[in-house]
């Protein structure tokens, strides 16, 4: 069995989330939350002694941000159910106290596969996290899976 889908979504942004605003004690409660020690996170003091000059987040961090409502709805046979495969993360510039993050995804790939249980499909998701300056500062390729 083949998966049918339109290859037209391939590339296509289907979703871009409103900015959201980064505070110091976001990165902070997030530090505390995962036992994050680094003073560059958490310590103004220590901070402006490191290399950004400023709190900035752990790169984990810019997994708490997440795609909104239409995730799923221009992705094939995904509204009938499947399963997390897993992320990539690429990080590419940190995230700042202060930055207004958006998140842009479109359809990265979709493929199948024969497994031991049989024929599945596979559809990644990437999300570019990029901050008020148009910077990306991360690619994250979400893997989901679905049986044929």
């Amino acid at each position: 069995m083949t998966l049918d889908y339109d290859p037209a979504i391939i590339g296509k942004v289907f979703e871009e989330t409103d900015p959201v605003a980064v505070s110091a004690q976001e990165i902070k409660d997030f530090c505390a939350a995962i036992g994050e020690t680094n003073p560059w996170y958490t310590d103004e003091e220590a901070a402006r002694k490191g290399p950004y000059g400023e709190i900035v987040a752990p790169p984990m961090f810019v997994l708490t941000f997440r795609n909104g409502r239409h995730f799923f709805q221009n992705i094939p046979r995904f509204g009938k159910g499947g399963f997390d495969a897993g992320r990539d993360v690429e990080f590419v510039n940190p995230v700042h106290a202060g930055d207004r993050i958006t998140l842009v995804s479109h359809v990265k790939e979709i493929y199948e596969k024969t497994g031991r249980s049989g024929a599945m499909y596979f559809v990644t998701i990437r999300s570019t996290v990029k901050n008020q300056k148009n910077e990306v500062v991360a690619h994250i390729d979400h893997r989901f899976m679905g049986r044929l």
